[in-house]
This record gives C-alpha cells, structure tokens and sequence, in this order.
C-alpha cells in the first residue's frame, strides 16, 4: 500500500458552505424553513421553471412520486433489476407490484424493448433508472408510455446534471426523483427532490410530504391522506444550496477524470468500460464490469490492500431474499445478473488528482494479473 487510502466518493464542502450552515443553526429555525424554500426555488430555476419539492431522502421523492402518480394496490410498475434496492422497495411500499425487465448490456439501463413487451392491462408507470449518470432514450421512453397512457417516474437519483439531447435531466418530462445523499454529484447529507410537471400535482405532494396536514388561517389543521414523514431540514437544504452553485464545477472535474480513465485503462484486462456517454453522463461513478473469472471480492479487498476503495452498485434486485418470496429467480434477467455479480465501482469524485486515476488504473491491472494466475 503506497499513499493514503483513496475512497470510492467523497464530498466537496466548502467552507462557505459550513459558515452558511452554522449561520442556520444560529438562527434557531433549524427543520423546514425558509432555507427549504430557497433551495426548492433554486432548483426550479434550474429546471426551467417547472415545481420541485424537497424530501429528506431521494427515496422517498420516488415514493411520493409513485403516490402522486396515483399508482397503488392492483398496479404494475415496470422497472430495472439493476439499480439500488429502493427503487423496487418504494413500488412495493404503495402497495404495486415490481415488474422487472432486463438491462440493455451496453447501457447497463432499462432495456426499452423489453419494456415495451412487458406492458399488461395493469400497467400503470413506467420507473427507468439512469445508473451512474447515464440517461436512457427519453424519447423512446415517452413514446412508449404516451402509447400505452403510463406515467413516468424517472429514477435520476444519480443523474443531477446529466443530459439528453441538450436538455438536462428534470426539465422535461413527467416525475423525476433526484436524490442528495453524500456519495451523489451534490449533497445535502441527506435528501431528494421531485420536479413536478405541473402545478396541478403540488398540493399533493406537499401533503405527502408531512403526515397529510393541510393549513389554513391561524389554526385551522385538516388531514383527508395519510401521508409520511419526509420534509428536508434547513440545515440540510443549506448545503443543498452552497452544493448546487458548483454543480457545474463538479461535472465539469468529474469528465475530466472519467476521460483520464479511458485513457489509463488497460484494454487488455478484459473489464467492460462504460459507454463513453460524454455530454449526456454526469460521470456520477465509472464502473467497471470484471470478467467473469475474477471473485469481485477478491478484487474488492485486494484493492483495499492497495489502498483504494471499491465500491459495489448494485446487485440485481429480484436475486435478494424478499424479491425470490414474491417469484423472482435466478435466470430471469441474465444481463442484470451478470452485471450485477461483476460490476465494480472505480473512485469518482471531484478533489481526486489525476495521479489518483493513474494509481487506481495501476493498481486495478497489478491485482487483475494476480487473480488471473
């Protein structure tokens, strides 16, 4: 092990940002506030003037993008098997049932064909995944779901920044979760948004958001929905905000270092690259898938021994205990599973130097050649 221990992400903080959340905290306003608020108007700039709404994860802007959408019991959600195990979960959690379809091998994201295929009379949303900042055809996408009258909830969890054909990710199209955990492209520790179509859906979505409660006047209180606990605090929405004026910054870093990484790369390890989806991704991880040979645990903690950390994203959903008692099996959806058994994620993050690419890169090729024999 040469150097200090490289992680897999880490968070860009500055300390305008901290002085901005001890400012807060000073203030004595500290959960949902106008820090909310300001954070909520930022981001609709962003995306062309379109309602957002802020939640304390990314998962529950998914879950209350599935209740917005009025999916619920009897209804299908066609979705990815490779994806974090939310994104099936929260289908789940209203009471749908998760219809999985395989991933495109190249992409590593929904297959559209097959999700095509897989439409039934129960039908009723369509959930894509854009892993690892890649987004999918979104005019495909929409056709399918203007032909079979489904909604879209856009898992773009990983994708803030991310573009298709020129337009950013969230200024288009139906529901699109983002999500602000510390290993995403910007953070507010914890939390998520959901960029709404329209104003006709806002209401809800604010109800949803704390426990079902409609104000009005000075005491007036009314809940007709069961709603949850998921407002964002201003603390957290203050680092959102000192986050997402650098957003830019950090995209911009983040290209820089995924190029490097196709450059460094030896082709001859036999890893499956991703796409080199530049202008689309927001290279929010660079995975590699490892040849089938290789245990990618013996990678993992070999790696570690060099100093380097590797992430895991993800496991297939349906091969997980509670998915296998609703049906799923092995050898469904033999590209997820493949992937999803092999794929590694290489470190990502802005602060990285470029030396830091090269280390990984040969370190990645010193373990490879050992594994292989």
């Amino acid at each position: 092990m040469t150097g200090a221990f490289l992680p897999f992400t880490r968070p860009s903080i500055d300390d305008e940002t901290i002085e901005g959340v001890s400012e807060v905290l000073r203030s004595g306003w500290i959960t949902s506030g106008p820090k909310v608020k300001e954070f909520e108007a930022a981001l609709s700039r962003r995306y062309d003037g379109r309602p957002v709404r802020v939640y304390n994860s990314g998962t529950a802007a998914l879950e209350v993008g599935l209740r917005v959408a009025g999916i619920g019991p009897g209804d299908e959600v066609i979705t990815t098997p490779l994806s974090w195990v939310a994104t099936a979960n929260v289908i789940l959690q209203v009471g749908a049932k998760p219809v999985f379809v395989d991933v495109d091998p190249a992409t590593r994201n929904l297959d559209l064909e097959a999700a095509q295929r897989a439409v039934t009379p129960a039908t009723r949303a369509i959930l894509p995944v854009y892993l690892a900042g890649l987004p999918l055809d979104l005019d495909r996408l929409y056709a399918i779901a203007g032909r079979h009258r489904l909604r879209v909830i856009e898992d773009a969890a990983q994708a803030i920044g991310s573009r298709w054909r020129g337009t950013e990710i969230g200024a288009r199209g139906d529901l699109i979760a983002l999500s602000f955990h510390a290993n995403k492209n910007i953070t507010s520790g914890e939390g998520g948004a959901l960029v709404l179509p329209g104003k006709a859906e806002v209401p809800l979505a604010e109800q949803l958001r704390l426990q079902g409660v409609v104000r009005s006047g000075e005491d007036g209180m009314e809940v007709e929905i069961a709603g949850g606990k998921f407002n964002l605090t201003d603390i957290a929405a203050r680092i959102g905000l000192g986050q997402l004026v650098r957003l830019e910054e950090f995209n911009a870093r983040r290209e820089q270092l995924a190029r490097r990484y196709f450059e460094r790369w030896d082709r001859a390890l036999g890893c499956e690259l991703p796409p080199p989806a530049f202008g689309e991704s927001n290279w929010h991880m660079f995975q590699v898938v490892l040849p089938e040979q290789i245990k990618r645990a013996d990678f993992i903690a070999r790696m570690r021994g060099e100093g380097i950390g590797i992430g895991v994203h993800y496991p297939a959903i349906h091969l997980f205990g509670l998915y296998r008692g609703l049906g799923f099996r092995e050898g469904q959806f033999p590209h997820a599973e493949r992937i999803g058994r092999s794929i590694a994620t290489l470190p990502l993050f802005p602060s990285m130097q470029d030396t830091d690419v090269d280390r990984v890169c040969a370190a990645a090729g010193h373990v490879l050649r050992i594994l292989r024999g």
